[in-house]
């Protein structure tokens, strides 16, 4: 006689994912992963597929797709939305150079501020300082 396996519970789910239980929760929140019935008298019980669900967003997010974007890219996992899944990203790459230009452009300016300290000496205004307080 074959019995169907239990499934897993919240917290099984999250340490498999990787995450906490109140992510799992969260998500379940946002309608990212959906909120399996809970029997009578007992506890939610949930699958490997709501962990690789899980796992999907975190990997999403780490490429910085906000939860908005990753439920966009959850409605295109059928194989024929290839086309508008690359277009997504190619949108999400062109905010990461953006966002990388912004953060050159910081690196160079600070550089400067801090060379520009360490080559003052005495009762002087920090450079630093002093380019904060420029309006």
């Amino acid at each position: 006689m074959q019995t169907d396996s239990p499934g897993l519970t919240i917290g099984a789910v999250a340490k498999a994912a990787g995450v906490n239980v109140e992510t799992v929760r969260f998500y379940q929140r946002r309608a990212l992963l959906p909120e399996p019935d809970r029997p009578y008298g007992s506890i939610r019980r949930y699958e490997a597929k709501d962990v690789a669900r899980v796992k999907f967003v975190k990997a999403a997010q780490r490429l910085g797709f906000s939860l908005d974007e990753v439920a966009g890219l959850m409605t295109l996992d059928d194989g024929a939305h290839c086309a508008e899944a690359r277009r997504l990203a190619e949108g999400k790459l062109a905010d990461v150079r953006a966002k990388l230009q912004d953060l050159r452009r910081i690196e160079s300016v600070l550089n400067g501020l801090v060379r520009e300290c360490g080559s003052r000496h005495g009762r002087v205004s920090c450079p630093l300082i002093a380019a904060l307080q420029r309006p």
